[in-house]
């Protein structure tokens, strides 16, 4: 499966994730449900392993704790904040500002480069998701609500672009240990603040759904981040609403309408613009160590002697190595190998 069907998959499946818990009725308890959606990822990927992914290492758990802090944590807090806050129709479009903060942060912080072809892209699917969310009434009873939101979305960006960090490494490990330790947190918080457990027939289908959702969704999203970097990974990922709505749908809640047709043809094309996009030109490597996933294609001609433990195995295959400086030109998409300007 290519980066780019990845990180749609990835949208589809959480996507469908938001109609299906309130279709379980457990939307009245947040913090509750969402710990148990992100303790079912976590708990739901532990038996599985796969063979030649880098693991883990100690350097990497800043990044990890970042991660599941802001991310896990005070992104969902700042959403359920708002919420209370703010009417439906501005938590729905505000909420699509998870798109253009991991695209800025991308840009402005990790060195991603954005061209014409990822910016029309990005501002026709956005366009998409806006008008799927959109409803009409509702009022919003103060700033603080859409500030909040607005604070959920951005937290959600330097979310995608930490990970990005994180995506050389096994994306099993990354995953599980942020649905373990994310649950847990508002779990926690949730029972400390009052709300109840749900019964356990709708707990194990919310746990279900948190394993679909947000347990392959996030391997899934973590794996695309590989190749397409955080701004096309996280425009491909602004594809869900259009997922939930079919779900909404096919669950009877709503009917089809000419905006969800319209909402749909814009976002075929901002996907189309992705999936059809041809960067080249030539760059320079630097000279980088590190460790990850990988055969020995162009940039990964090096030798194995002095590893300690003989040949690493059959590609693909893991383990720390060293890039020579090297100028070349081929296609490329901004991964953690082609950080460089234009």
């Amino acid at each position: 499966m290519n980066a780019t069907l990845q990180a749609l998959v990835a949208a589809a499946l959480f996507g469908a994730s938001a109609p299906l818990v309130k279709w379980l009725g457990v939307a009245g308890t947040p913090l509750v449900a969402s710990g148990i959606l992100y303790l079912a990822a976590g708990v739901g990927l532990l038996p599985f392993r796969r063979r030649g992914e880098a693991p883990l290492r100690r350097a990497d758990w800043p990044l990890l704790a970042g991660v599941i802090l802001v991310g896990g944590v005070l992104g969902p807090a700042l959403l359920i904040f708002g919420l209370a806050r703010a009417s439906a129709t501005a938590t729905s479009l505000l909420l699509n500002l998870e798109t253009v903060f991991t695209t800025i942060l991308a840009v402005a912080l990790f060195r991603e480069s954005v061209g014409w072809r990822a910016l029309a892209a990005m501002a026709l699917i956005v366009a998409g998701a806006a008008a799927l969310t959109f409803e009409q009434g509702g009022a919003t009873r103060s700033l603080a609500g859409p500030l909040a939101v607005a604070g959920a979305c951005a937290c959600w960006g330097l979310d995608n672009n930490l990970t990005q960090r994180l995506s050389l490494r096994d994306p099993l490990a990354v995953v599980r240990w942020k649905g373990l330790c994310a649950g847990a947190l508002s779990l926690a918080i949730g029972l400390a603040a009052g709300e109840r457990l749900p019964a356990w027939r709708a707990a194990a289908l919310v746990a279900l759904v948190g394993a679909a959702g947000y347990g392959a969704s996030l391997v899934l999203y973590v794996r695309a981040l590989r190749s397409l970097g955080a701004a096309r990974t996280g425009t491909l990922f602004a594809t869900a609403p259009f997922a939930g709505a079919l779900v909404a749908i096919a669950l009877g809640g709503d009917r089809p309408s000419l905006v969800l047709g319209a909402a749909a043809a814009a976002m075929a094309g901002g996907v189309a613009l992705l999936a059809f996009e041809r960067h080249e030109h030539a760059h320079a490597h630097e000279a980088l160590e590190h460790e990850h996933q990988h055969v020995h294609d162009e940039h990964h001609q090096h030798s194995h002697e002095g590893l300690g433990a003989g040949e690493p195995g059959p590609e693909p295959h893991s383990h720390p190595h060293k890039h020579e400086p090297l100028t070349h030109s081929h296609p490329h998409s901004p991964d953690l190998h082609h950080r460089h300007k234009h």
